[in-house]
């Protein structure tokens, strides 16, 4: 398993959104190591295994409840919890859209900035989901409050991209739809989600929408201005569906 980690992140270097490949390479090898995959012997099966995922997310993952309470290992949890997704479903959506929209606005931000843009925004989604939510003792997992900040700033870096949308209510029909209708419809439809969620397991609709408004305004402050804007993209971008997440007894997703 190391020696195949190097090797891929050894690959990723060369492309030219090195960051972007090597998130998704780490989040993949992240989840296949641990019990959320059911892929490593070492974790068990049946009750054993389920009672080593639900360990697993309450180590790694965020607690609102034990967030605010001065504990160093908890303010680390929003960074380690943007690692760990819940199962395949949960992971493979959330680097789709990774994929589809980091590695243009990784261009355009540079490594380093995309890298803290990444990384900051997502641990303030997860800290904004958990100062809504501070009574919850459900652990929350998944990196989408980092990624809804990369579709908040792809939003106002590239408005006009065309992006290839399936939607089911139109019967998966596949509409190639520019960045600024699809996008503020995505995240429409994560704030009315929100309004409705509960405290109990499922999606943490908040976080993408703070997620998404963090990045839509760091992409408006730093390259906001006459003549900062990215150039319209020649090439079409494709993307999937309108929401990544899932429902889970074992951890909320975000």
């Amino acid at each position: 398993m190391a020696v195949r980690a190097v090797g891929a992140l050894r690959a990723v270097r060369t492309t030219r959104a090195p960051v972007t490949r090597t998130l998704i390479v780490l989040c993949c090898l992240v989840f296949a190591i641990g019990p959320a995959g059911g892929l490593n012997p070492a974790h068990g099966s049946g009750d054993a295994l389920l009672a080593a995922q639900q360990a697993y997310f309450r180590r790694w993952g965020v607690i609102p409840a034990e967030l605010f309470t001065g504990s160093a290992r908890a303010a680390l949890t929003p960074a380690t919890a943007l690692f760990v997704h819940g199962s395949w479903v949960h992971l493979l959506g959330n680097m789709l859209f990774l994929h589809v929209f980091g590695a243009m606005t990784e261009e355009r931000m540079g490594r380093v900035r995309f890298t803290l843009f990444y990384t900051g925004c997502g641990y303030l989604a997860l800290v904004g989901y958990a100062l809504a939510h501070s009574a919850s003792d459900q652990s929350l997992v998944g990196a989408s409050g980092a990624i809804s900040a990369v579709l908040g700033a792809f939003l106002y870096l590239f408005p006009r991209a065309r992006v290839t949308s399936v939607l089911p209510f139109l019967f998966f029909l596949p509409l190639r739809l520019p960045a600024w209708v699809v996008l503020p419809f995505w995240a429409g439809l994560q704030w009315l989600a929100a309004g409705r969620a509960g405290q109990g397991p499922g999606v943490a609709y908040l976080a993408h929408v703070v997620g998404f408004g963090l990045g839509f305004l760091f992409a408006w402050v730093r390259h906001g201005g006459p003549g900062r804007r990215g150039r319209r993209p020649g090439g079409a971008v494709v993307g999937a569906g309108l929401n990544v997440t899932h429902r889970s007894r074992n951890a909320d997703r975000e």
